[in-house]
């Protein structure tokens, strides 16, 4: 019998890179389906990738989307995320991850990695980047076999040089990135939101009231539900609800834990007032919704 997923383990950035490469705040290299480390599926991660798969196929996972992979294509994940991948043998590609840190280090901007349209996005969703021409494909593999040649240097590696062709992967990509998210980047108040949502995704665990987030953003709690509203037609309660409702359904869709554990682990300490809250958000029980996904 296999053994039940009672959690959605978290991965570092060092779970990912050959051990001599532990202090590494990023890493590039080859996808395929013989690489050298191990990790469990479903997992978080607590760093930011970027996944170019260029042939084979299958299903990528993220919270509750299922993603069909259909290459050429590229997939974000922002830390934090739950997903699976379901991989063909012949899967091939290249992945890019990097934490913030490593990216951020000589921006101006610290808020750069949020006005990226994949990362903490908006919409909760994370459709992949679909490259549609050939010189949009031949031109980003070109950075990622660069950022894989440098690093065969060794010692000799330039940082400098990896984080400019992630910058480069990164603006080139938003460029091509069809998504709701672009259209509420250019309006005024969209990197509170970006902010609100990614202090959402590090304290869910914490139950921070609308408040403590306020005051974490250095702003009023009236003023943060007045952009939010104005930008995403959602209170803040709306969105903390939200939050809620994404994080039961990961574990419904990636753990085999119980309904009453999912309850507890969430600190819902009324298992009747759990199931109404999520039927009340989605119209499905939560064992209705795991049966309908998992068919």
């Amino acid at each position: 019998m296999a053994k039940a997923k009672q959690n959605i383990p978290t991965y570092s950035l060092q779970s990912f890179s050959h051990p001599q490469y532990a202090g590494r705040q990023f890493h590039v290299e080859p996808f395929d389906a013989h690489r050298h480390f191990q990790v469990s599926y479903p997992h978080r991660h607590d760093f930011f990738e970027v996944l170019f798969l260029t042939k084979g196929s299958g299903y990528h996972v993220i919270d509750s989307s299922k993603y069909k992979i259909e290459p050429p294509c590229i997939f974000f994940m922002s830390p934090g995320q739950a997903h699976k991948l379901e991989l063909s043998s012949d899967i091939e590609g290249y992945i890019f991850i990097f934490t913030a840190e490593f990216y951020l280090i000589n921006k101006n901007n610290q808020n750069r990695l949020l006005e990226f349209p994949f990362f903490f996005t908006i919409n909760q969703d994370n459709p992949p980047l679909l490259l549609s021409q050939e010189s949009e494909f031949s031109f980003l593999e070109q950075l990622f076999l660069k950022g894989i040649d440098e690093l065969e240097k060794g010692e000799d590696f330039s940082t400098e040089l990896l984080r400019s062709l992630l910058d480069t992967i990164l603006n080139y990509s938003s460029s091509l990135y069809q998504s709701d998210d672009k259209s509420v980047s250019s309006g005024k108040g969209h990197l509170l939101v970006k902010r609100f949502f990614q202090l959402v995704e590090e304290n869910y665990q914490n139950n921070l009231s609308v408040n403590q987030y306020a005051e974490a953003l250095a702003i009023t709690p009236n003023h943060l539900t007045q952009t939010l509203k104005q930008l995403t037609g959602r209170t803040s309660n709306d969105i903390l609800q939200s939050k809620q409702i994404l994080e039961i359904k990961r574990l419904l869709v990636h753990t085999n834990l119980s309904v009453t554990q999912i309850a507890d682990q969430l600190h819902f300490t009324d298992q009747s007032y759990f199931t109404k809250f999520f039927k009340k958000a989605t119209g499905v029980t939560p064992l209705k919704f795991r049966s309908e996904f998992i068919r």
